[in-house]
């Protein structure tokens, strides 16, 4: 490992410097593809899962709980490829120079919200704007 990675792997955005920097960039753009790994080999799991699986036998209790669990497993593997189209358009964000803005006011998406939720596409103020209209439209 060189030092150069040794530094970026210590690095944390800060406000202090520049907002989407490369350094920010690189940073939430290595946060990203981490993250989008990591989903990516749970899914490749619940696929090998899935081909092993034997037949359960047993009482309707067993064979249903069996059926639970893997209808479970699977929706949780649909929210986490909805969560990878996610990610993928946070990157392209990265590459066209439009990650860290709201897509509503246009201006930085605070640093710690992007730390939080780097798929973050609207600040805390408009997240609460939309949030609050979404309520309203539900009453």
């Amino acid at each position: 490992m060189t030092s150069k990675s040794k530094i970026s792997a210590k690095y944390k955005p800060t406000a202090k410097e520049p907002f989407m920097n490369t350094k920010q960039k690189n940073y939430f753009k290595r946060k990203l593809l981490d993250w989008k790994d990591s989903l990516l080999k749970g899914s490749t799991e619940t696929i090998l899962n899935l081909k092993e699986e034997k037949e359960v036998t047993g009482d309707f209790g067993d064979i249903a709980s069996a059926e639970s669990t893997k209808s479970i497993e699977l929706r949780t593997r649909d929210r986490e490829r909805k969560l990878i189209n996610k990610i993928d358009e946070a990157l392209k964000r990265i590459e066209n120079n439009t990650y860290g803005y709201c897509e509503v006011t246009g201006k930085p998406i605070d640093l710690k919200r992007l730390e939080a939720r780097p798929i973050a596409t609207l600040s805390i103020e408009a997240q609460e704007m939309h949030e609050n209209q979404e309520q309203l439209n539900n009453d």
